[in-house]
């Protein structure tokens, strides 16, 4: 039998987490260490690749020992975001960075601030006003002179300004880089994810950035209730990611 990788093992034990029945509440207390591990009536919370769940700052491990706190009679994991997004920054952010990089620096190659329309007017004007400062902020923090056009079709960015992405990406800490990637791929870029990270962007001002085209089409058109809902859960999802940067960088 073919020996599972790291990464065919933590998707397994965490998908067998989803779709197991919800285990009920084994524990009555809830405690932080002074290793800033999470300790459920003394005994260490572990990852799913049995490793001890330790957070980089007490902001983080408290907020994590809350949602373990806030459990009842079973364990909802989907309502423990930060423990998540904890798990996937130890399992995986070491273990599975060059291959997470890899996914990260392809989407900045298409980042999809780089792609605009050249009409209506309306939707031109969103785009540059959500979408110019992330590019310029790119250019002016990171080095990297990303170019824009006004066409879906594909344009190639030059190796400098992808090698100054890749240089700030490769010193950011695991748990945000865990994060970053998470914001990137609900994002549709990189670019946000990186500026919101340096907490160049605020998370309002990401969100919009975010969905300038979506905003554009519900102004025009109207809303769609299942749209809708999509978006309130990838709203959800991306203020955990922002919350966990903020609480892991320790930032107010």
């Amino acid at each position: 039998m073919t020996e599972e990788t790291p990464d065919q093992r933590f998707e397994r034990l965490s998908r067998d987490r989803i779709v197991r029945p919800m285990p009920k509440r084994f524990y009555r207390s809830v405690g932080v260490t002074d290793k800033l591990e999470i300790a459920l009536d003394g005994r260490i919370v572990k990852t799913p690749l049995k490793v001890p769940l330790v957070l980089p700052s007490r902001a983080l491990a408290d907020a994590v020992a809350s949602e373990w706190d806030a459990q009842t009679e079973f364990i909802h994991p989907g309502a423990m975001p930060l423990t998540k997004l904890a798990n996937t920054a130890i399992d995986r952010a070491t273990a599975e960075r060059a291959s997470i990089s890899a996914e990260i620096l392809e989407f900045a190659g298409s980042d999809m601030v780089c792609y605009r329309a050249d009409k209506p007017e309306s939707l031109v004007a969103l785009q540059v006003r959500h979408w110019d400062p992330v590019v310029t902020w790119a250019h002016n923090t990171l080095n990297a002179k990303i170019t824009s056009v006004n066409s879906i079709k594909h344009v190639t960015q030059s190796s400098e300004a992808l090698g100054a992405i890749r240089s700030h990406m490769d010193g950011l800490g695991g748990f945000t880089f865990a994060a970053v990637h998470n914001l990137t791929t609900l994002s549709g870029s990189a670019l946000i994810a990186f500026m919101l990270a340096a907490g160049a962007l605020s998370s309002d001002e990401a969100w919009a950035a975010t969905n300038v085209d979506e905003d554009w089409q519900v102004a025009t058109w109207g809303k769609d209730d299942e749209a809708e809902v999509r978006r309130e859960g990838r709203l959800r999802e991306f203020s955990a990611c922002v919350n966990f940067i903020n609480l892991a960088e320790n930032h107010p």
